[in-house]
């Protein structure tokens, strides 16, 4: 039996490959310590797990409208407005199994076979394969450290053809947890209006970001960008909601409206009593989100000064998120048993059998000069697993 060619040319995801292998690696009794995971290790709060289990006890199990209940819509549209100053109405948005599927709901809504979608790397390992499913070509935008792995308007210019149908932004980004700036944003939702192309704004990682920085969401920058952004967010990292599968996208009426409509006939509206934890997410206390940043900034501190003193490593301080991104160039070209590190690949390989410390290679991410590490674990963890780490670079020749 044959498969499509569509299914033959997408990708696993290396990030949900390492973390499944690292489970069963522990399942087999194996003692290892996994900074693979996107998965923020705080239990769901409980205010939000509460109005989820009254609404499910109260007989809210039915079917909803597909784009999500009004009570939630409002919900998001209060929050945009207040957090973002986006101002949109109910109808403009979708509420959908997760940010990933927004995600794709957008792309499946927008791009045609041919287009080219912009997308700086390192990227998110599934936006690439996103614009593959919809026969669309992705156009990888390189940046570097130098501009904390961001893209400015100028870089993006010179990828930009008649061709270009959209710009993925992702900011705070996952791998590299680099944040654009108000005056970045600015000069490319420029470019975006006098080029005609729409820009998908990923902001699941808003509210994780450290050092003063602020959050700036692009389609508020004016009528004219906003008109031409698929603004995209979610619950599963600011309210650690990974297994609740929720996540929603703003958009331009007719956009909404196509998102919805594919939505229809793929998996209809998310799950009924979920969305009832998802309203009090958003309209109950904070206290808990800011509790949980603050405790990724600890572990974000700790990661970085002690990768950084592993030599043959460097490690830029990410202004978002809870990933750091460390530079391993420095270990290429040095062996264990007969075998050379030539690429993040192979280290990834070589932490994993040495030191039982599962790592993501950035070859998935579009930069194989680099690996990336989660530190959504306890410190104690952290801790442990650097020292493996260190230990297992010590041993290389």
């Amino acid at each position: 039996m044959s498969i499509s060619e569509l299914a033959k040319n997408v990708a696993p995801s290396p990030t949900l490959g390492i973390t499944a292998k690292a489970k069963q690696m522990k399942a087999e009794g194996i003692d290892v310590i996994s900074f693979g995971a996107g998965e923020p290790d705080f239990d769901t709060p409980e205010n939000i797990k509460q109005a989820a289990a009254s609404s499910l006890m109260a007989g809210f199990t039915k079917y909803t409208p597909t784009s999500g209940i009004d009570e939630l819509k409002a919900a998001i549209a209060k929050k945009l407005a207040d957090d973002n100053g986006l101002h949109y109405e109910k109808s403009q948005i979708v509420v959908s199994i997760g940010a990933k599927h927004s995600l794709y709901n957008a792309v499946m809504a927008v791009v045609d076979p041919g287009d080219e979608v912009l997308i700086p790397a390192p990227y998110w390992v599934t936006y690439p394969e996103q614009v593959k499913m919809a026969r669309g070509v992705p156009v990888i935008v390189q940046t570097d450290e130098s501009t904390g792995f961001t893209a400015s308007a100028d870089i993006i210019a010179k990828y930009v053809t008649p061709k270009t149908k959209m710009l993925i932004l992702n900011s705070p980004s996952n791998p590299t947890g680099g944040v654009y700036i108000r005056r970045q944003l600015q000069e490319i939702a420029a470019l975006a209006v006098e080029k005609d192309f729409i820009v998908l704004s990923d902001e699941i990682y808003e509210k994780i970001i450290y050092d003063g920085l602020e959050h700036v969401s692009i389609a508020s920058l004016g009528a004219e960008i906003k008109a031409r952004t698929i603004t995209v967010n979610g619950f599963s990292k600011s309210y650690s909601m990974t297994g609740w599968r929720l996540g929603y996208a703003a958009a331009e009426p007719d956009i909404a409206a196509a998102m919805s409509r594919i939505q229809d006939h793929s998996t209809s509206n998310p799950t009924s009593f979920a969305q009832k934890g998802a309203v009090e997410a958003l309209t109950g206390p904070q206290n808990a989100v800011v509790e949980m940043v603050a405790e990724f900034d600890r572990r974000r501190r700790v990661i970085v000064r002690r990768l950084n003193e592993i030599p043959g490593i460097t490690c830029a301080n990410p202004g978002g998120a809870f990933y750091v991104f460390p530079n391993v160039s420095g270990l290429f070209g040095r062996s264990y048993d007969g075998k050379t590190i030539t690429d993040s690949d192979s280290l990834a390989d070589y932490l994993l059998e040495k030191a039982r410390v599962a790592v993501v290679p950035g070859s998935g991410f579009g930069a194989s000069n680099y690996i990336r590490l989660s530190y959504a674990a306890g410190l104690e963890t952290i801790e442990k697993g650097l020292d493996r780490i260190a230990e297992a670079v010590s041993e290389l020749a």
